[in-house]
This record gives C-alpha cells, sequence and structure tokens, in this order.
C-alpha cells in the first residue's frame, strides 16, 4: 500500500490531530540549526520557558567536511580568469569565510588552505580525503583551466557529496552544465558566498539527517528499524509508555507556570480551562522525558489510536511547543511527515505545519488543515505569531489556533519514504503564499486552517500527497539543491 493510501485510510478513520521571506534574505540569516533551552539567551528574548532539547545521536554529531582550493600554480595569464584576478586574495577571503562558516555550521572542517596545483596534487588529496569517510567535500577553485574542472568532476563522481564554489571568472556555462544536474553535487557560481554557506549548511543537514533517531509511539511493540534513503533511525515504544508516564506526571509548579506562560501569550481563550491548558504542558513534560530516556532527537505518535478513547491530553500543545524549540514533533506516527519536519528545521532553522491538505474549488487554492501548528513560524528565534487557545476540532483538550501572515510566501514539502529494494524515496515540492486564515468555526474540520494559493496549480481537487508540511519561506531552489546534494528524487507539484 502506498503511502497515500495509508494516509488517506488514516483520515478516512478521523485520522486528524488536535486542532516572507526572499532568498536573498535567507542566504544573509544563514545559521546553524539550533535549540533553545530554558535560560539560554534565546530562550529569554522569546520570553517562554522550555525544557525540552533533542536528545539523541544527530544532537551530539559534528558533520565532517574537508575543503580544499584548486588552481595551476603558475600565472593565470591570458587564460581564465585571468592576471586581472587575483586569486591569493581569493582564497585568503575564503579561508576566512569557510571557518566562519563552519563554526556557525557546528562542523568538524578538515580544510587544506595550501591550493592543490596539478591532477596528481588532486588524486592524492582525494584519496586520502574520501578514506575517511566525510560527510561532504567542499572544493573551491580558483580557476578555469587545466585540472580545475576535471578536478570537480573528480570530486563528484568519488560519491562523496560535493558542493563547489567556483567565483565569478572561473567558469563557463560549458564547465558547470556538465555537472550541474549530477546527484551528490551542488554548484555555487558566484562571489556572495552566503550560498556556498548553504551549500555547506546543507552537507551538515544531510549527515544529521542520517544521524537522527526518532521516538515512534504507536502499538504494543519495541523495536528499532531505520528509513531507507534518508538513514532516519527509528526507535518503536508502546503507546501504553506516553500513557503510564503521564499518569506519573505530577502537576507541580513548573507546570502550572507554564500553562499560566501559554495563556498570558494568546489573544483570546474559547471554551479552553486552566486544567485543559495544564494537562496540554503535562503532555510536553512527558514527550521531555521519553525523548531523554529513548535519546531520540523527535518524535511522532499514533495521537488518536493511542489516546483518543482515554481522558489523556493529546499533544496539541506539546508539539505546538516542541516545533517551536527545535524538535521535530509529528503527528499519527507519520513517518514521512516526521522526517519533512526534520529537514525543515536543520535546513532553515525554523518549525513547519504538518496538515490534511483540504481543496478549495471557488478560490483556487489548498487549505491545510490541522489541530496542532508551532507559533515561531519565522524562525526559532524569533517573535511568535499570534495565537488563540481553543479546544481540539472534537471539542476536547486545548491547542494554540495560530493565526498565519496573509500574503506571507511558503514552501510545501511531502517526504514519501521509500523501501529498500523497491520504490525510492521522493520528496514533493511546492511554493505559494497565505491567502487568509479559516475561521473554524464556523468552518468544520481542524482549527488551525489556512487557504494557501499555489503556484502553478491548476486543480486543488487532485493536489498530490497528504501531511505535506508548509513553512515560511520560498525555498524551492535550496530545496532542489539540497535534494540533489542528498541523492533525494525530487517532484515538483
Amino acid at each position: 500500500m502506498t503511502k497515500k493510501t495509508n494516509r488517506c485510510a488514516a483520515s478516512a478513520r478521523g485520522a486528524c490531530c488536535s486542532g516572507g521571506m526572499s532568498r536573498r534574505s535567507f542566504l544573509g540569516a544563514v545559521t546553524t540549526s539550533s535549540v533553545l533551552l530554558a535560560g539560554t539567551t534565546g530562550a529569554k528574548e522569546a520570553g517562554e520557558t522550555r525544557f525540552i532539547k533533542p536528545c539523541g545521536p544527530a544532537s551530539r554529531y559534528k558533520p565532517k567536511v574537508a575543503a580544499c582550493f584548486v588552481r595551476r600554480k603558475e600565472p593565470y595569464g591570458m587564460w581564465w580568469p585571468g592576471q586581472i584576478f587575483d586569486g591569493e586574495a581569493v582564497r585568503k577571503k575564503c579561508i576566512e569565510q569557510t571557518r566562519a562558516a563552519a563554526g556557525r555550521l557546528g562542523l568538524d572542517l578538515q580544510l587544506r588552505e595550501t591550493p592543490l596545483h596539478s591532477a596528481a596534487e588532486f588524486d592524492a588529496w582525494l584519496a586520502e580525503t574520501t578514506a575517511a569517510k566525510p560527510d561532504g567535500l567542499f572544493v573551491v577553485l580558483l580557476d578555469r583551466q587545466r585540472h580545475a574542472w576535471p578536478s570537480a568532476a573528480k570530486a563528484v563522481a568519488s560519491g562523496v557529496p560535493t558542493v563547489i564554489f567556483t567565483p565569478v571568472g572561473t567558469c563557463f556555462t560549458t564547465n558547470t552544465a556538465r555537472l550541474a544536474e549530477k546527484p551528490g553535487c551542488m554548484i555555487c557560481a558566484t562571489d556572495d558566498f552566503r550560498q556556498a554557506e548553504f551549500g555547506l549548511k546543507a552537507l551538515a543537514a544531510a549527515a544529521k539527517l542520517r544521524q537522527t533517531r526518532c521516538l515512534v509511539i504507536r502499538g504494543r511493540r519495541r523495536f528499532d528499524a531505520e528509513m531507507a534513503d534518508l538513514g532516519v533511525k527509528l526507535r518503536y515504544v508502546p503507546a501504553r509508555t506516553f500513557i503510564d508516564a503521564y499518569k506519573a506526571t505530577p502537576v507541580d509548579e513548573r507546570v502550572r507556570a507554564m500553562a499560566a506562560e501559554l495563556v498570558r501569550g494568546a489573544r483570546r481563550r474559547w471554551k479552553v480551562s486552566d486544567q485543559d491548558v495544564i494537562n496540554g504542558i503535562k503532555s510536553y513534560m512527558v514527550a521531555a522525558k521519553l525523548l531523554e530516556q529513548e535519546e531520540c532527537d523527535a518524535i511522532t505518535m499514533d495521537c488518536l489510536g493511542a489516546l483518543g478513547s482515554t481522558q489523556i491530553s493529546l499533544p496539541c500543545i506539546a508539539w505546538s511547543k516542541m516545533n517551536d524549540e527545535g524538535v521535530p514533533a509529528a503527528c499519527e506516527a507519520d513517518l514521512g511527515a516526521v522526517a519533512s519536519h526534520i529537514i525543515v528545521q536543520y535546513l532553515f532553522d525554523r518549525p513547519g505545519f504538518q496538515q490534511d491538505p483540504v481543496p478549495e474549488t471557488v478560490e483556487n487554492g489548498i487549505i491545510g488543515a490541522h489541530c496542532t501548528c508551532a507559533t515561531r513560524l519565522a524562525g526559532f528565534h524569533t517573535p511568535p505569531e499570534p495565537y488563540n487557545l481553543t479546544p481540539h476540532h472534537g471539542m476536547r483538550d486545548a491547542t494554540r489556533r495560530v493565526l498565519w501572515r496573509e500574503g506571507q510566501r511558503v514552501t510545501a514539502i511531502d517526504v514519501l519514504p521509500g523501501k529498500k529494494g523497491a520504490a525510492p524515496t521522493k520528496i514533493l515540492l511546492a511554493t505559494g503564499e497565505v491567502v487568509r486564515n479559516i475561521a473554524v468555526p464556523p468552518a468544520g474540520g481542524c482549527v488551525v486552517s489556512v487557504l494557501y494559493r499555489i503556484d502553478g496549480l491548476r486543480e486543488p481537487l487532485t493536489w498530490p500527497g497528504f501531511h505535506q508540511v508548509f513553512f515560511y519561506g520560498d525555498f524551492r531552489r535550496e530545496m532542489k539543491q539540497f535534494c540533489r546534494l542528498a541523492k533525494v528524487e525530487v517532484e515538483e507539484v
């Protein structure tokens, strides 16, 4: 059965969980993905108490990137980039920029500062480097002639994901065309180092993705598994684990203070009691404890399957807060959705919104509907979007109805997990903009409902995928670059 069929079946059972940034602006703000902890500067600036953090292998991993410079030893002369190009000055500046970027991104950088002046020197460096099994290569071309572009091609052919930085004057399109579409390759043909830094960040995100362990709360069995192609580790624990931990969690002063904080932050409250909010914070504290116990970086849960028939609070508030704090959290034990959350957070330092796609045939758009949504949609360190406190669409528990900015550019991705030896993993990709927030009620469905106008959409009734993750910013190009580097198939929809 395909992912789409599985998800549609879940939707038919009522399994809906409770409840702009330009490319230039983004490139200027590239920073390493970070989790805000209680007591940190970021948490104080955000004004909300936080007690949760990733506790799995990815939280401790430093992606390994090997970098080098390639050029002729003799003067440039009449051959491009020409004697007018000060390659030594560019090299020194690039060393500073690369080391600074590695510091921001938390990379284990192995940088050879002396240029590789011949094909033999490059071959020796590549052999030694790849033997150490780095997560990525960063090749800076300070030349267009001789061994420069053949060396770039060898780096890509090594099988190690490779970012090629080629400043203006060091390439023609005849050089770049041969490598531009090859899996495992990203070419930054520009003098703007910010794009190269995004390439480094993409290498780091792909590496951390392979190190990530996700807690999957569902069913009755405990076992470990792995997502094909992406490498995300999956630690399944019985649903009873969450229920027992919830019952054992006291309502202490921390819980009451965080609940009061959540209430104070709301613009208004509708049919939600203080106890409803306290119960939601208890679910948050339980999730934090389980992440630590199971040494995981992300979490997903068969929410209604595990808790729907109980009096235990659905994790709508918990998931909202966790995604605000850099901990990927997905509803309905949906592995594709949690992978989408992880990718968005690692690449763009912001949370996404997992939703059920509802067609709107008059305005020719898609309404993204769910009952849990993060508030810091523009980034983990940014002020929250306004929200109201309201019940889940089943008129139980409490959640935050977050109001999206009208006119905001957005990107949507949907990871369709593959199976080893069968279909490969694919990512559906779209961009668009927010039209307006839908009031629920009087409309039915999940209480966070946002109408999007999708670029190029002809027929909303047949828009593919389910539980797509929407997030602020138009990052179509960056997502395509990441997918190529990570060797994951991407389909624009």
